[in-house]
């Protein structure tokens, strides 16, 4: 395994190019480019990570096309998610805009749901995600997930954790674009700390909506 010396900036030159190429000519041609520049820089940083949050799955290239009117054969990003639990975990995306960071829980199955609202609703494990979720926001995170648009049935409407109620999944997730750093080995360190972040929403999860 190679050692990680940051994210090139072709990785991010090559997603801009795709957009406009977005065939399986140019990407067969430019393969060699996806793999020196993408996937084997990802695989070393993960490699190097995994010590600290666990392995980590790099995501095809391909898109499935069968059930989308857009037939575009290739992703525009490369994600890749290192998982604690089904679905719970830390995520990082590479593409033309830059370096994407993130983490949460982003499937759910109706048990699952439900134990997430009724530990959203106890109070004292309710206050605790608040207060999770409000420290991530703090530190420059998007709060995302899937949402209902009101609070869900069997729940008051003026209850005061009413919008994390609103969730089918939680995560969060923050743009860095392509700082400096992001081409040198202190990438790693960057990237972990934002992860360090997110740890406390990801524990939360695994302990009271596991899947």
């Amino acid at each position: 395994m190679s050692t990680f010396e940051g994210i090139p900036t072709a990785a991010f030159r090559f997603y801009a190019e795709l957009e406009e190429n977005n065939n399986r000519e140019w990407w067969l041609e430019h393969k060699r480019t996806y793999d020196v520049e993408v996937r084997e820089p990802l695989t070393a940083l993960l490699s190097e990570l995994e010590p600290q949050f666990g392995p980590a799955k790099i995501f095809r290239p391909n898109r499935d096309v069968r059930f989308s009117q857009d037939k575009s054969p290739y992703k525009t990003a490369q994600g890749a998610f290192a998982a604690t639990q089904e679905g719970v975990g830390y995520y990082v995306q590479i593409s033309a805009d830059g370096l994407l960071i993130g983490g949460g829980y982003h499937s759910h199955t109706p048990a699952q749901l439900a134990r997430f609202r009724a530990a959203v609703d106890a109070p004292d494990s309710g206050l605790e995600l608040q207060g999770i979720v409000d420290s991530i926001a703090t530190a420059g995170f998007a709060i995302e997930g899937e949402k209902l648009k009101t609070v869900p049935r069997g729940f008051d409407k003026d209850h005061p954790r009413a919008e994390l109620l609103k969730h089918k999944s939680l995560s969060a997730g923050v743009e860095v674009g392509q700082p400096d750093w992001l081409s040198t080995p202190a990438a790693k360190d960057e990237i972990a700390a934002r992860w360090e972040v997110l740890r406390p929403l990801v524990e939360w999860v695994s302990e009271h909506a596991a899947p």
